[in-house]
């Protein structure tokens, strides 16, 4: 890595409380970098600070960030960050064929995967140090959509656009983002059901790599984009394969 801030990092986690930004939390506390993880649900955040040790150098703040006066006040304190992640989504309902599709569902995904890292930008980035980064996730439905999936593959595929945008607008910050593949996390509860496992080791016998990913994989991605001072602008696959297949 080419990150060379002396002492520990910085780095506020929103959507923290589960799934891969968890697992990156407990990853960069591990690693000695003081982790803020930002979240909607206070519950979920209390048994996310309980699950990490209730270490000294986490701290939770409950906030949605697709309101613009809640990420107004998480960034009121003054204090600066030297990166900022967002790996928040809430696809509740989104994963509908068009007939069946609830615009308000749409809405809560749209304003959860674009709306959300666009006010992260506008109000984070100036409590960035020098040499700071912004990294948001995408994902495989930009690039191999299925039925059910348009509104996600529609939302990944903006967040791109979005990330190479920020990356020349707010330069010398720098804006990344990573695009798992399918992942075995929480979300596929929803997508799923009981069928998650199921549908998972369908899509493991298919992928080059011999299985789905899992959370840490998202953190090795995500650690090296903040860490490598000479990335901007990129979206770094984490798929598996998913693209060639």
């Amino acid at each position: 890595m080419t990150d060379h801030r002396t002492g520990p990092r910085r780095i506020l986690i929103a959507g923290g409380s589960s799934g891969m930004g968890f697992t990156l939390a407990r990853r960069l506390i591990r690693a000695g970098d003081h982790v803020t993880i930002v979240g909607r649900n206070p519950s979920r955040l209390r048994r996310a600070h309980d699950d990490l040790g209730a270490s000294p150098r986490l701290t939770t703040f409950a906030a949605d960030i697709t309101s613009e006066g809640e990420v107004q006040a998480l960034f009121a304190g003054g204090d600066l960050f030297d990166h900022i992640v967002c790996t928040a989504a809430d696809f509740t309902g989104a994963y509908e064929l068009l007939p069946a599709l609830d615009l308000d569902a749409a809405r809560r995904a749209i304003d959860s995967k674009i709306v959300g890292p666009i006010l992260l930008a506008k109000h984070g980035s100036p409590r960035l140090a020098a040499g700071g980064s912004l990294t948001f996730t995408s994902g495989i439905a930009a690039y191999r959509p299925m039925a059910r999936g348009t509104v996600v593959a529609t939302i990944n595929a903006a967040l791109e656009g979005l990330v190479r945008a920020l990356a020349v607008e707010l330069a010398p910050i720098r804006v990344n983002a990573v695009s798992p593949g399918w992942v075995d996390t929480p979300i596929w509860q929803a997508v799923a059901g009981e069928r998650k496992v199921e549908v998972l080791a369908g899509m493991a016998e298919r992928l080059p790599v011999g299985r789905v990913g899992q959370p840490e994989d998202i953190a090795d991605a995500v650690a090296f984009l903040i860490g490598n001072g000479f990335t901007t602008g990129t979206v770094l696959h984490v798929e598996g394969g998913h693209r060639l297949v």
